[in-house]
């Protein structure tokens, strides 16, 4: 091959480094793939990077961007430990890290489209940084602040300028949001988390090891939240009073979930209850990163949880989640019709995103934890009597 005759294939699996079959030389032959599935078409970048539920709740947008660019390819660019949320996703072509290699790399890519719904300075820098035809959601203006890139952004930029807005007026999800912000059509489409055939048999090994009963209703504890907002979640004398309730319907086995950091809080919540209630407990591991708890929670059919990654991941996985709200908006969560939120409704000071309370955590306080048992015990037995009929 001349160099003045170099036509390089526009097909994702070429790299110009290696073939992608051995022993076949597609700039010679011609490329065997460059099909309508393979082909680069459309380019666009999704710069999504701060806060885990954040990015899983953003993946909402995959199936409505392929809709409006069929011939497209992907790149996603996201902070090193929310990567493994986008794997075995074959909505994504390319994943990146937010490090400066893979920076690098894409300042040189020439997109079509870029697609920024991170408010953070970096997040826009970077976006500004970027070659790109089009330019939506949010960048940096001359002075350094951050500012709508589009019209259709400026409902999601005025959220976060203005409090009455975001507390008290709006009735838009976060999915719902974004699509606006991306100039995208909103279906609704849930959230996108695929189990890799190996995690599938991780999950059924473990459900040989714990004598996974499916007669059973397994009802599952997130307890913890991130260490960024640290009031987002129950008490642990909550958590014991709440198993300790439902402990006495013998449908329900209790499982704790939950990140590293929240082993110690599990732990001190499992040793709080008797012997006769342990032994109703699965104490789930921390330590084994997102995937492996991904494949943890799968064994539950419900969720409890604050508003957190755990929630999220609750959502995508589709299990029934009972969600308590405190400080955070429960407007912008979606459930898909399969949960309840418990929120503080006559409490005026929540939501508000405050990270130190000056009310001793009042929104905390008042979760009913009454009506949570209620509502685990209703799915129950709507699960068992559908489960005698099936």
């Amino acid at each position: 091959m001349e160099f003045d005759k170099l036509k390089i294939p526009r097909c994702k699996r070429f790299s110009g480094y290696k073939p992608c079959v051995s022993y076949y030389d597609c700039l010679e032959s011609g490329c065997k793939y460059e099909n309508a599935q393979n082909r680069i078409g459309t380019k666009i970048l999704v710069i999504s990077l701060d806060a885990l539920g954040n990015v899983l709740l953003n993946t909402s947008i995959l199936k409505s961007l392929k809709q409006k660019y069929p011939e497209s390819t992907v790149f996603w660019i996201t902070q090193k430990n929310a990567i493994s949320i986008l794997h075995n996703n074959d909505l994504i072509d390319e994943i990146y890290s937010w490090d400066e290699e893979d920076r690098m790399i894409l300042r040189n890519i020439k997109f079509d489209i870029l697609l920024n719904g991170d408010k953070s300075q970096y997040a826009c820098a970077f976006a500004n940084e970027v070659i790109a035809k089009e330019k939506l959601g949010f960048g940096l203006n001359d002075d350094g602040k951050i500012v709508p890139l589009n019209k259709s952004a400026m409902y999601n930029y005025t959220m976060g300028i203005n409090d009455k807005l975001k507390f008290r007026q709006n009735i838009k999800s976060g999915s719902e949001i974004i699509h606006e912000t991306f100039e995208l059509k909103f279906n609704r489409d849930k959230y996108i988390y695929n189990f890799t055939s190996g995690e599938l048999e991780f999950i059924e090994q473990f459900k040989e090891k714990i004598k996974y009963d499916p007669s059973k209703i397994y009802v599952g504890f997130n307890t913890g939240c991130s260490s960024l907002f640290p009031n987002k979640k129950m008490t642990i004398e909550q958590h014991v009073k709440l198993i300790n309730k439902l402990a006495d319907n013998s449908s329900l086995i209790m499982v704790l979930l939950g990140g590293k950091e929240d082993t110690e809080r599990n732990l001190e919540i499992y040793e709080k209850l008797s012997k006769q209630v342990q032994n109703r407990v699965v104490y789930t591991p921390t330590g084994s990163g997102i995937r492996y708890g991904a494949c943890f929670m799968q064994i539950c059919d419900i969720v409890i949880t604050g508003d957190s990654f755990g929630m999220h991941l609750a959502i995508a996985l589709e299990k029934y989640v009972i969600a308590w709200f405190g400080l955070s908006c429960w407007q912008e969560i979606d459930l898909f019709d399969n949960g309840e939120k418990l929120y503080p409704a006559d409490l005026e000071c929540s939501p508000c995103w405050k990270k130190v309370c000056p009310y001793n955590l009042e929104c905390i306080e008042m979760i009913d934890l009454d009506k949570i048992v209620r509502l685990v015990k209703s799915y129950a037995a709507q699960k068992i009597t559908k489960n005698l009929r099936n």
